[in-house]
């Protein structure tokens, strides 16, 4: 009798090799005695179309870093949006606003695209927060592939955040996403243009001390002497720090909880963005708890 072969789900990305998302996705097959596996695949700027059109192995799949941006416009280009009973108005708006992919079902038909990322992000931090994001003022720093992701999440319609200011060091990402913006349909533009304003460094220092919520969207905090994101002088009484950073406690989370501010890192963000995920490649209701362990135990291992 032959064994059945495993269906085989992934993450890719450049690198892959420190990523936690096998151990909760297997957790979460391993829980369902499900007959799959999740496997990193390490794949190059280069490599990405060719991977994206021409591999059939995978069943589904995760993107991360430095994919999501071009992986939504190869899949864009090659795919019409889903039909998918998930694919609400919602998230059809998180991938369009965004510009990024970081979640793919494949389906008989070809395949379906989704940003789980920006969901896991509002999930995470209602969860751990327990406020409502009506009439808040937010700070995000970094508007690459994970900030794109958050101000979809923030500039939802029925979430009623004020304003999202946006700041980045890197002049090519806010030239990148001002682009993409500019491709959106001319309702969506007129609310960012009212709802959103990036601003420049100088700028930060003013413009905080009207924020309820600052998250960090950006790599800085995710290596061993990273420093601070802003001066820590700028963390008020009254705000929340969101860190998407998950891999360690930053600066910015110690500072902020050391002034007795509500602060948590990204592993929230992780699980539910991998939650959604698993749901979409399965059908099922994702054992979050089990999921939940298996990241915490493979953090402190």
């Amino acid at each position: 009798m032959h064994k059945k072969k495993k269906t085989i789900y992934g993450l890719i990305g450049f690198p892959v090799k420190h990523s936690l998302s096998p151990a909760m996705h297997n957790a979460a097959f391993d829980h369902f005695r499900i007959s799959a596996e999740y496997r990193l695949f390490e794949t190059s700027p280069e490599a990405l179309e060719d991977f994206l059109l021409n591999n059939k192995e995978l069943a589904g799949f995760n993107i991360t870093i430095p994919h999501k941006v071009k992986a939504c416009q190869i899949l864009e280009k090659n795919f019409p949006p889903s039909k998918n009973k998930i694919w609400t108005e919602r998230s059809l708006y998180y991938v369009k606003l965004s510009g990024a992919v970081n979640t793919v079902n494949r389906t008989s038909s070809g395949l379906e695209y989704f940003n789980t990322d920006a969901e896991g992000f509002l999930r995470s931090a209602k969860e751990k927060f327990k406020f409502s994001f009506g009439g808040k003022t937010v700070l995000l720093v970094g508007c690459g592939g994970a900030g794109r992701a958050v101000i979809a999440a923030l500039s939802w319609k029925n979430l009623g955040v004020k304003k999202i200011y946006i700041y980045d060091l890197s002049q090519a990402a806010i030239d990148s996403l001002q682009k993409h913006f500019l491709s959106l349909p001319e309702e969506w533009r007129r609310t960012l243009k009212q709802k959103i304003e990036f601003i420049s460094d100088a700028q930060v220092a003013e413009k905080i001390k009207f924020c309820q919520l600052l998250v960090n969207a950006s790599p800085v905090g995710m290596k061993e002497g990273d420093p601070l994101l802003i001066d820590k002088n700028l963390l008020h009484k009254g705000l929340f720090v969101y860190d998407v950073v998950y891999n360690r406690e930053t600066e910015l989370i110690k500072e902020a909880r050391l002034k007795g501010l509500p602060a948590i890192g990204g592993l929230g963000m992780l699980l539910y963005q991998g939650v959604i995920a698993w749901e979409i490649w399965t059908g099922m209701h994702a054992p979050v708890k089990e999921m939940k362990e298996a990241l915490l135990k493979q953090k402190v291992g």
